[in-house]
């Protein structure tokens, strides 16, 4: 499964020839690469790009922002500005993302003067969760049961079907629990205050995705890469844990999933990947599910960009999801994907609910954790501390799961400000 492979059937039609990006800096020969978006997934981004000889840019949401701190030039725009998306993606071979939330009329218009990975068409999968769940629909792929609703008595007649709790989705710019709502039942006051709230919202945008609440018995995560040609690679699927609805921890590979599984999932993953014409890292999250004694997945997200569930890469992996998705959006051969060691866990470090447990300053708690366990390894980046907030991650892995899980969760927790050694 980790082996790269190579689906011809769905190699995506040539695109149309497109005028060379203008003038810029290219040592050697070797391309430049745009991504719009300044967050921690560009910031990490870099390393990869200087191993594989590339020049990296991107547009920053603001001259401070996580990959502005590393990368240089790091151009202000706005995901939403027409002009300034053009104007960056012609100084670029390729341009990609950190983040789903660029509007199609500018990722159309940016195809125009360069190769935009992943494009607009599929994309879009990854910006509206009513449209991927019909796509998937339509692929065969296993889904909750779902609708969408435009009112209280649409809601009602799908759980009549579907059963109670419903859980209700705004269709975009929902991300790490945000946009989602579990309604209990006719009774639940507070959650139909809410929910009629985005139904009137959105009551001119098609309404809401309505979905079964899933009883699950774990996340799992498969992470795959797709180039333009069709050449895919695959890593091991991981099990995630979630922290008021932020990933918070991911063991890879995902312990004492059964083989069968996991290649099964592994299969879901390509075949979504190939179907919506993927190019780069695409993240399948599902929920493991137990019916009638047989364990199957049900998939929940989509992310369509390197993802949180797939940063134990970075030191876990033979290839990170950072340098394959670079080679994809490039068309470069893939990198294997094999784990350097049986175990990998990363733990992510979140900002602290109360403020007096904040670590004033995080890079002495950083030398701390170095000097305490130098097989650790901390990725920081660069954000002021809020509650809930990603502030960074911490990776250990080698031979026993216990010690290496115990390991990453002691490191993150001391940065996090959670314990005092």
């Amino acid at each position: 499964m980790t082996a790269p492979t190579t689906t011809p059937s769905a190699t995506p039609a040539a695109e149309p020839s497109r005028p060379d990006p203008a003038p810029y800096a290219r040592p050697g020969g070797f391309p430049v690469v745009g991504v719009v978006g300044g967050g921690q997934l560009a910031r990490m981004m870099q390393p990869a790009a200087l191993a594989l000889g590339l020049r990296l840019r991107v547009l920053a949401e603001g001259p401070d922002v996580a990959a502005a701190q590393v990368i240089t030039p790091a151009p202000v725009g706005a995901a939403d500005d027409l002009a300034a998306l053009v104007a960056f993606a012609s100084d670029c071979d390729a341009v990609t993302f950190d983040h789903e939330h660029v509007p199609g009329e500018g990722l159309r218009a940016m195809a125009e003067v360069t190769s935009v990975q992943p494009g607009a068409d599929a994309l879009v999968h990854a910006q509206d969760k009513v449209v991927m769940r019909e796509k998937l629909t339509e692929l065969g792929v296993p889904c909750p049961a779902w609708a969408r609703v435009a009112d209280r008595a649409a809601v009602e007649a799908f759980a009549a079907s579907a059963g109670w709790p419903v859980v209700l989705k705004t269709p975009r710019g929902g991300y790490d629990g945000k946009g989602v709502l579990v309604l209990d039942g006719p009774q639940d006051a507070a959650g139909w205050a809410t929910a009629e709230a985005w139904l009137a919202d959105w009551a001119g945008r098609g309404g809401l995705l309505a979905e079964e609440h899933v009883p699950f018995t774990r996340e799992l995560a498969a992470l795959v890469a797709r180039s333009p040609s069709g050449q895919a690679a695959a890593w091991p699927v991981v099990e995630t844990v979630q922290r008021g609805g932020v990933c918070h921890e991911v063991t890879a590979p995902a312990p004492g999933l059964a083989p069968e599984l996991a290649a099964r999932l592994t299969d879901v993953a390509l075949r979504i990947a190939g179907g919506l014409g993927v190019t780069g890292v695409l993240a399948v999250e599902v929920f493991e599910v137990e019916r009638e004694g047989v364990r199957d997945v049900v998939v929940n997200e989509l992310a369509m960009r390197p993802h949180n569930s797939g940063h134990w890469s970075i030191d876990g992996s033979v290839t990170s999801q950072f340098e394959n998705h670079l080679r994809a959006v490039l068309d470069l051969p893939l990198g294997e994907t094999a784990p350097r060691a049986p175990w990998t866990v990363m733990v992510n470090v979140l900002g602290p609910e109360r403020i007096e447990e904040r670590h004033e300053d995080l890079y002495r708690s950083y030398l701390h954790v170095m000097a305490h366990d130098p097989g650790v390894k901390v990725h920081l980046y660069g954000k002021e501390q809020r509650p809930g907030r990603k502030l960074g991650h911490v990776t250990v892995y080698g031979d026993d799961l216990e010690s290496v899980r115990a390991r990453a969760r002691h490191a993150a927790a001391f940065i996090a400000g959670e314990i005092d050694e």
